[in-house]
């Protein structure tokens, strides 16, 4: 990974494993800007900002659907929140569905975090935690965290039938619920994340398919449709500019 940046990575409390995926720190230390390529990974993220060029600033950005070029400001720090998709119904309580693809402004003051937060990530992880753990519900509908954990665990293998016919969810009323809340279908949300699930073997050179693809053509389709290049050009990475490969083996 380019040196000029820095990547801490936590995972969340047992707790918070149904809402929250991981907590995470990026600086970029050096005076020149970084010019970066983000991927569809099927994550809602919560982002607390600052830079010298910016005042500090907190965005929430919807699931990704294609790649897209992003910049990442001389010294600017990052501490961000990756959520799962039950957050915004059992968190946010609002449906995400506006925000596929595309990222909205928050209160400067949300969830009390300022400028000073960001010195420590492991203080961040810590404040962001308890303000989570205030706002878990009571109860969660069951077939709602028994699909999330097989979608997860199988990294979007099942098909939509198998995941409707175990969690007693017709196929219909899950799509209905995934359009609202994220905007998009439960198949569209399986292809996101079997394509991340290949990014490790893909960064090891193993450019044919290990997730749950029909065939080679298929992998390469799929990969060029969420990256942008192909398995190769993917595995290259140049200027490590697919900042999610660079990211894999840091702790």
């Amino acid at each position: 990974m380019d040196n000029s940046l820095r990547y801490q990575l936590l995972k969340p409390p047992t707790v918070l494993e149904d809402f929250v995926e991981s907590f995470w720190y990026l600086q970029n230390q050096s005076d020149q800007e970084k010019e970066v390529v983000l991927m569809p990974d099927g994550r809602i993220d919560l982002f607390f900002s600052q830079s010298v060029t910016a005042a500090f600033h907190v965005t929430l950005l919807g699931i990704e659907i294609h790649p897209g070029k992003a910049s990442i400001a001389a010294q600017r720090t990052t501490f961000a929140i990756s959520f799962k998709p039950l957050a915004a119904e059992y968190l946010f309580h609002e449906p995400f569905g506006h925000l596929l693809g595309k990222a909205q402004n928050m209160p400067v003051d949300f969830w009390d975090f300022s400028t000073d937060d960001l010195h420590d990530f492991e203080h961040c992880c810590t404040k962001a935690t308890e303000k989570i753990q205030s706002l878990l519900p009571k109860e969660i509908d069951n077939r709602k965290r028994k699909l999330f954990e097989l979608i997860f665990a199988s990294n979007g293998a099942l098909s939509v039938k198998e995941l409707s016919e175990q969690v007693f969810w017709s196929s219909r009323q899950i799509n209905r619920y995934f359009n609202k809340q994220l905007g998009l279908s439960l198949k569209a949300y399986c292809n996101i994340l079997r394509f991340r699930a290949s990014f490790q073997q893909i960064k090891e050179g193993k450019l044919f398919p290990e997730q749950n693809f029909a065939d080679q053509s298929h992998f390469i389709r799929e990969v060029k449709k969420l990256s942008g290049v192909s398995p190769k050009e993917l595995k290259q990475n140049q200027n490590d500019r697919f900042i999610q490969l660079s990211t894999l083996d840091l702790p």
